[in-house]
Formats: C-alpha cells, structure tokens, sequence
C-alpha cells in the first residue's frame, strides 16, 4: 500500500508516507509556518520514495480538533490532492493519533489531551490495541480542565498539551495509574499514515468532498 499522511492540527507540521508497512516522515515545529511547509515536505517524500501521487493507493489526513487554521489547511490540501488524483480519504482524529502513540499494553485506556486555549481542553479516552485503531472509550469534546469527568475509569497513561497545561487540574480530577504521561506529545503524521492504513484496510474512507474538519466548538481559539 502506499499512503500519503499530512497532520497541521497543532504547532506542529508533519507530513509522512507509507509505503508496504514502511513510514518516512518529515516533521517539524513551526507555528504559523503550515501553509509554506506542508507541499515542500509532501514533495520531499514522494521523491525520496520515487513515487508520485497518481500510484497513490489513498491519502490521510489529520482532521482535528486542533488549531482552528491548522486543520482547515490539511482538509483544503487533502481535498484539493484526492481531487485531482481520484484518492479515498482517510480522516484520522488528532485524539486518536496522541493515543496511538502511548506505549501499548494489554486494554490500556489513555486519555489523551489538546490544548484547546481559552482555558479549555480537546480530551476523549481510548482503549489501546496492538496493530489496531485505539478503541473511542468517552467520546471527543472540548471543556475546562477541571469539568472533566472520567467516571468509572481509571486512566493508564495520559497524552498530550492538555496535560503539559493543565497538569494539576487534570490530576486533581482523573484516576492516572503511576503517574503516566507525556504532557509534550503532539500529533504526528507518521501515527496519521498508520491510522490511516486501518481505516483503509477496514473500507472506512470517504470521496474528497468528506475530508472535512473536526473543531468541538464553534468560536475560534487560536489562530496560527
């Protein structure tokens, strides 16, 4: 299979390619800076690989929530991609790529964090598999660190800016086993393409038209 994968939720810009199971990634932190970065990269990859977008199997992108700007630029580049090359999409949540990337064990259940701004958070607790998309435990929203509410669950690890932020008023209201985080994990097209690749093995992929943003919330937080 080979696989195209372009994450811009957050201050960080990724962009990687899936070729038989192997993923070369270019990646770097750069706020403001998405719009420039993301075709260079895409280019660099397609012709490190000598492959070009028609012998494309599909594409992937990150489609929130993140930054309000962020994801709308990956939406407008992986529409404007499956377009013209007739490619089916992959629409893979920010979330899900941070639980993704939490060490696997057996049923773990992780929480994974955005900083949202605005004092508020994007969250949604997963149950990690091996060689699996992670399992949607609560689902995706968008609240203040201190309203969030995990009843009946105690967390096994805990991912992303939400916690780097907000670490105290998380901790104050969550059950984390052993103190397991990592509060500067950011989404990465590398865990995009991955994700990716389960969706299109599992036939759930959508026509150019559905590559849609995910935002939680109406207003804009923060622009890039």
């Amino acid at each position: 299979m080979k696989l195209l994968a372009i994450e811009t939720a957050t201050e960080a810009c990724s962009a990687a390619l899936l070729v038989a199971d192997e993923v070369i990634e270019r990646y770097q932190l750069a706020p403001r800076q998405h719009n420039e970065l993301i075709l260079p990269m895409c280019e660099s990859l397609l012709a490190e690989a000598e492959i070009n977008l028609t012998q494309l199997d599909a594409i992937a992108f990150g489609c929130g929530p993140g930054a309000f700007t962020g994801v709308r630029i990956a939406a407008g580049i992986t529409q404007g991609i499956a377009l013209a090359h007739d490619l089916p999409v992959a629409s893979v949540s920010t979330l899900a790529n941070l639980a993704h990337q939490a060490p696997i064990a057996a049923q773990q259940l992780v929480l994974a964090s955005i900083d949202a701004r605005m004092q508020e958070v994007y969250w949604a607790v997963y149950k990690q598999h091996s060689a699996a998309m992670p399992e949607l435990v609560l689902p995706e929203r968008v609240q203040a660190p201190a309203a969030i509410a995990v009843p009946d669950h105690a967390i096994d690890y805990g991912l992303g800016t939400g916690w780097g932020s907000y670490q105290q008023l998380l901790q104050g209201s969550i059950q984390l086993h052993e103190q397991q985080l990592d509060g500067q994990a950011l989404p990465r097209a590398q865990c995009t393409a991955v994700l990716g690749q389960y969706k299109y093995q599992a036939e759930d992929v959508g026509a150019a038209e559905h590559a849609l943003p995910v935002y939680l919330r109406d207003q804009v937080a923060h622009k890039k």
